[in-house]
């Protein structure tokens, strides 16, 4: 694990020059984003790749949105946002995506979104209470956030406390879609 501090953070991160383990063809069939998402994104919607990592789920959102929408790829490394952008543009990406560096302690965002999605990343906020806080902001009302955790990393009881954390910063349960080798829900502002 890298670590990288913020102003009053230190955080352990999947380190870049890993990003093979979480990018790869295996992934891709396995964690299919267009399959997964298609649920949730719809054609013309804004949507945030929090920790965006190699760009598997950015791409697949990407491909749901639309040229008519938006992705907004986050992650605090900028060489997996430079990562993202190669991809993206050897692919022919026609959808609009911005690349945007956060922080630790925080995206950084101030515009609205309609699907928000933390895929395999959550665990490794500092302080979970703040970043849900944000994400609910960012949601434009009716607007959904998907949490997936690694079911090998992250333990059912962690997950739970994560959902109740959730539900204490105003999000509901909208549902507890099927993620292989995940726990997952997805939650509705």
């Amino acid at each position: 694990m890298e670590t990288l501090t913020g102003k009053a953070h230190k955080i352990d991160v999947c380190p870049w020059q890993c990003v093979f383990l979480i990018d790869n063809f295996a992934r891709r069939l396995l964690h299919d984003p267009v399959r997964l998402f298609k649920p949730y994104v719809k054609p013309g919607m804004t949507a945030l790749d929090i920790g965006c990592g190699g760009g598997f789920t950015t791409l697949g959102i990407a491909a749901l949105t639309g040229k008519e929408g938006r992705v907004i790829s986050t992650d605090l490394q900028q060489q997996m946002l430079d990562m993202v952008r190669k991809k993206a543009e050897k692919r022919k990406v026609g959808t609009p995506i911005t690349y945007h560096r956060c922080s630790p302690s925080g995206i950084g965002l101030n515009e609205k979104v309609d699907f928000a999605l933390a895929f395999w990343m959550a665990h490794e906020v500092p302080d979970l209470a703040s970043f849900l806080q944000e994400v609910y902001n960012l949601l434009n009302p009716g607007g959904v956030f998907l949490i997936a955790e690694p079911a090998i990393h992250v333990s059912a009881q962690a997950f739970a406390e994560t959902i109740e954390q959730a539900e204490k910063t105003g999000f509901t349960v909208k549902e507890r879609p099927r993620v292989a080798i995940s726990h997952a829900v997805v939650l509705a502002r």
